[in-house]
């Protein structure tokens, strides 16, 4: 595909249809400026607090728009971890083949924008307030006619967004990452290419279920007829429940564990590899993401874009040139500074195995906050002994456990408290060069942190 064609090796490409494919929408000019499209969705309640799992609302939503959600090819991603590393590697390498690619995630870290990306930018603020005209303005109507109960919530909305902008984009392939679950998640309205299932764990048990077979149902979820999966290593139980549920559906299941390593050099800031295919194919694989899990991630990548047809050369770049931010990610050098979203058990055992190979022997800083749905015995039993200098935090979200109450749960009574990241950024200013500082937990705490150590044009700190 040429740079012509698609506006710019990096940036969205110019449009070529307008916005507003049912007639509804003709000649309207509705223009919510950005702020406003934001706070409007911030209204409509937290993303899981407000979570209404099903898919009756936004199928009609969606039909009423004249069915964007079937306008493109898609890549379907489910999981507990690695989701995100593992879509921005395989919407990476599309995008190295040439083909001009949409990708779908969430949280955002500072701007909701960040969750829509074509050709890897986020879309323009304008477009996204445009793409919140038609589906609020949609939803308004279907609303009046008793056609739906209520307005979508917040990744009803986002969604329906999504699907609005990668058609007026004509993305070609669409990476599309699932909320949480999957059978019932807002993005389980497409009929994709494949599906491919990271690493199930234990989180969001009130939504899915409090064991790891149950989670797995609902991530099965998006295994669809006659479509190849391709799956992660799975606890024996999650295995289970995905090969039942793909012969069920005819789909035929790909495992990454088909795929070895040798040669393998981990490294404190990435990784590399060769890897080993079941066709007797082998080719070199450098890692920028960073952490052992990451290789794991990898090989799931790298299985599905075989299943996708690329070639060696083509993943080999696509990978090496993926980014992740707020998933350990380097922000700042002496001190160093890494950001880590380590929000559930198994994120926290990552983090915590990477700070006891790489930076062994360091003394470490360690900024932590959480969302008040989470465990905070089973994410900071990994992680707090590590620290020699403890901070306790809260992200500028009302659900958030406040310092006192993760002291009061946790009984880390060594932990001094900050009001916000801000705060405890500054505590940390006393850190000598040669110290480590980390801030993890929750993703909008790393969001927050990100914002004021990187800014917020999304352009990382030089590794």
């Amino acid at each position: 595909m040429s740079d012509a064609r698609r506006g710019g090796k990096d940036e969205p490409p110019g449009r070529n249809l307008r916005f507003g494919y049912h007639g509804y929408f003709e000649g309207n000019t509705l223009s919510t400026p950005y702020p406003d499209s934001v706070r409007f969705l911030y209204a409509l309640g937290n993303e899981h607090r407000t979570i209404k799992l099903g898919l009756e609302r936004i199928r009609t939503v969606l039909e009423f728009l004249d069915g964007p959600h079937r306008a493109c090819r898609f890549v379907h991603v489910a999981g507990t971890n690695g989701k995100g590393s593992t879509c921005a590697m395989i919407e990476r390498a599309l995008r190295e083949s040439g083909v001009l690619t949409g990708l779908y995630t969430s949280p955002h870290l500072v701007e909701p924008v960040e969750r829509v990306r074509v050709l890897g930018r986020p879309v323009p603020f304008a477009d996204f307030s445009r793409a919140f005209d038609i589906v609020h303005e949609a939803a308004e109507r279907l609303i009046a006619e008793g056609r739906i109960d209520m307005h979508p919530t917040y990744f009803e909305t986002m969604t329906a967004m999504a699907f609005v902008l990668f058609r007026e984009y004509r993305t070609e392939v669409v990476v599309l990452e699932t909320g949480m679950g999957g059978r019932l998640d807002a993005t389980n309205v497409v009929d994709p290419e494949a599906a491919v299932i990271t690493p199930i764990d234990f989180d969001h048990e009130k939504f899915l279920g409090d064991t790891i077979a149950k989670i797995a149902g609902e991530k099965a979820g998006i295994i669809k007829p006659g479509r190849p999966v391709v799956t992660a290593r799975q606890h024996p139980e999650a295995m289970r429940v995905l090969e039942q549920t793909a012969r069920e559906r005819g789909a035929r299941l790909k495992r990454a564990s088909e795929w070895r390593t040798s040669q393998l050099e981990l490294h404190a800031y990435g990784s590399r590899f060769v890897v080993h295919g079941p066709d007797g194919i082998e080719f070199r694989i450098e890692q920028p993401l960073i952490g052992a899990h990451q290789v794991e991630n990898a090989l799931t990548a790298v299985a599905a874009l075989r299943e996708l047809g690329l070639t060696p050369a083509q993943i080999q770049k696509g990978i090496a040139a993926a980014d992740w931010p707020g998933r350990l990610e380097p922000v700042r050098r002496a001190p160093d500074i890494f950001l880590d979203g380590a929000h559930n058990p198994a994120g926290a055992r990552a983090l915590a195995g990477y700070l006891r190979r790489f930076h062994h022997g360091r003394k470490k800083w360690l900024i932590f906050g959480a969302m008040s749905d989470k465990n905070l015995q089973a994410i900071g039993g990994p992680l707090f002994h590590l620290a020699d200098e403890l901070i306790f935090t809260a992200p500028g979200q009302t659900r958030a456990f406040r310092p006192e109450e993760i002291v009061e749960r946790t009984g880390e009574r060594r932990a001094r408290l900050a009001g916000d990241v801000r705060e405890a950024l500054e505590m940390a200013s006393g850190a000598a060069q040669e110290d480590l500082i980390v801030v993890t937990g929750s993703l909008y705490l790393v969001g927050e942190a990100r914002a004021l150590l990187v800014g917020e044009s999304g352009v990382s700190a030089s590794r």
